[in-house]
């Protein structure tokens, strides 16, 4: 991972230079493996975000706060009370390990000065936020692990901290250079230098590791020797230089479709002109920037959980409803048939005898009058047989009627729920997600809650403004997408939607001028990034005017339909 034990060790130098000293004014827990303790510093009120999150923990100043659950957890509670108006004293990190130690000195409840120290071990899945008094006891953890754990190192309430296993590796600031680069080449040269320097020092990234060979062997050979050693000394006297002065500097690298990759806090050249590196203005930054999109979808899809199993629960039971009434329809084409043999046994009446198991006739339907059996129930009479004939095939005429309006009505009733999902799929925020609700509940799939309910105040369409002028609006939910078009929308403004594939109206607000083609090209990129087909490319996208787009009496909310229609084919982009 990037995020190794020097980068921490920048980190840490940045959080000290801001924030020693300053008081706990209040801890939020917005979910359960993210912390954010509110602090008054000298310079300003700063927010310490505290992840221990698998694909992204952390620790760095944070611009924007998650947001937190009307009730908070009892972990966050624990926190408030031991820790709340307390002032940080000091920030230390074990070596050059992924482990740094906040020290705070805090008040208890019988008024004495007490040590309380947040340990955040920065490790992947095994990452942790742990509590600690002065004696070294554990209070409590973000994540316990008990025997059943692991036989190792245990990390429950009331037992001594541990720190982890340590790495047999070197320091690099407390190890020469020559030192490092003579025990990196004995690994080799059976292992690839990166390798090698991975294995040797301690705190570094494999993205760093991959810096220096690109540096020291610039893709000649793998035998460190003459200038080549020389180079290795080098580079790793300056990433010791740079650990020990915490002189690094921020840098993100992005791919080529512009989506955040790696960083480091050296500049990384080995990928060419194939990447992006840009450098940022702190490392509290560099990290919001990384983390944002992957931790605001991780963050919904956890408090969407169950409203997308609803949703699914809700989706496969009606396909197979559907599945079952698709069936009985295929069965109900068989119907003339009953009717025959209705025709057939009533006319040759005379012919059949009571207690057979079936007759044989000429059918005068058939040009060839070819003689078929038609089966009896022997317990009745011919004409009652003749009856039960033209009763089954009657029945299969009205269920073919009643079946062919309740599978539209399922079919209907499946694209609204895959819509819904889609809706919540990209859900950005809470709010959005309490609105998904109400309209579940008005349409009936949740109850609606006791007790008297706040109404929610309606969130506005997204808002974006194209490159020559136009302003466009996106809706975030259904019943926001009925408004738009049906309300907010003026005859003459331009309707967008992705074709066939589940998304937001969008909406370029003409402003009683013509709609350039500009205009319309960006709306459709925003329009097919807000749909089910946001990481796709060459989506196609209808639009036409507003005027001709309608909403058929009883459609469920966003289902509409639309005529004159033209369609343009994008890569989906969340902007102009």
């Amino acid at each position: 991972m990037a995020l190794d034990g020097l980068f921490l060790r920048h980190i840490k130098n940045e959080i000290e230079k801001e924030a020693l000293g300053a008081r706990v004014s209040q801890i939020y827990q917005p979910n359960r493996e993210e912390l954010v303790f509110a602090l008054r510093t000298f310079n300003g009120n700063k927010k310490l975000l505290m992840s221990a999150r698998a694909n992204s923990p952390r620790v760095n100043f944070c611009s924007k706060t998650p947001e937190n659950p009307p009730q908070p957890p009892m972990f966050c509670m624990l926190l408030r009370k031991r820790i709340g108006g307390g002032k940080l004293v000091g920030i230390r990190q074990l070596d050059c390990d992924r482990v740094i130690f906040f020290d705070f000195d805090c008040i208890n409840e019988l008024g004495d000065n007490v040590r309380i120290t947040v340990v955040c071990e920065i490790m992947g899945m095994y990452s942790n936020i742990i509590i600690v008094d002065s004696d070294g006891i554990i209070i409590d953890s973000l994540k316990r692990v008990d025997l059943t754990m692991s036989s190792k190192r245990l990390i429950l309430p009331n037992i001594k901290y541990e720190l982890p296993e340590s790495q047999d590796k070197l320091n690099i600031i407390e190890s020469m250079a020559e030192e490092v680069a003579e025990t990196a080449s004995g690994v080799m040269p059976e292992t690839l230098l990166n390798k090698a320097l991975l294995k040797t020092i301690q705190g570094v990234s494999p993205i760093i590791c991959r810096e220096i060979e690109y540096n020291v062997l610039e893709g000649a050979t793998n035998q460190i020797e003459g200038i080549l050693y020389e180079r290795l000394v080098s580079q790793l006297s300056n990433l010791k230089r740079i650990a020990e002065n915490c002189s690094g500097e921020p840098y993100i690298v992005y791919r080529e479709d512009g989506k955040p990759m790696d960083f480091s806090f050296i500049p990384i050249e080995q990928y060419g002109g194939f990447v992006k590196v840009e450098k940022c203005g702190s490392f509290s930054e560099l990290l919001d920037l990384f983390y944002e999109t992957r931790d605001t979808r991780e963050r919904m899809r956890v408090k969407s959980q169950s409203l997308i199993k609803m949703l699914n629960n809700t989706r496969e039971r009606i396909s197979r409803k559907l599945g079952k009434q698709q069936l009985e329809l295929a069965q109900c084409e068989n119907r003339e048939e009953l009717r025959i043999c209705g025709d057939l046994l009533q006319a040759n009446l005379y012919r059949a005898e009571k207690g057979k198991e079936y007759i044989e006739v000429e059918n005068f339907y058939d040009e060839n009058y070819a003689v078929i059996r038609i089966r009896l129930n022997p317990a009745i009479s011919p004409a009652a047989n003749a009856q039960k004939y033209y009763k089954d095939y009657q029945k299969a005429k009205n269920a073919e009627k009643v079946l062919t309006e309740q599978i539209e009505k399922g079919k209907n009733e499946l694209e609204y729920i895959e819509s819904v999902l889609d809706t919540v799929n990209r859900a950005e925020n809470e709010k959005e997600l309490a609105q998904i609700r109400e309209e579940l509940t008005e349409q009936g799939y949740l109850h609606k809650q006791r007790g008297k309910q706040r109404p929610l105040a309606a969130l506005p369409p997204i808002e974006f403004e194209s490159s020559d002028g136009f302003k466009i609006l996106v809706g975030r939910n259904n019943k926001q997408n009925d408004k738009l078009t049906l309300k907010t929308a003026t005859k003459k403004d331009i309707w967008l939607h992705t074709k066939d594939i589940h998304g937001s109206h969008t909406i370029i607000i003409s402003d009683g001028r013509e709609v350039s083609d500009t205009a319309i090209y960006e709306a459709a990129r925003i329009a097919a990034y807000h749909s089910k087909a946001q990481n796709s490319s060459q989506v196609p996208v209808d639009y036409t005017l507003v005027k001709y787009v309608s909403k058929p009496s009883g459609a469920k909310p966003g289902m509409v339909i639309y005529v004159n229609n033209k369609t343009v084919y994008v890569t989906p982009k969340n902007g102009i």
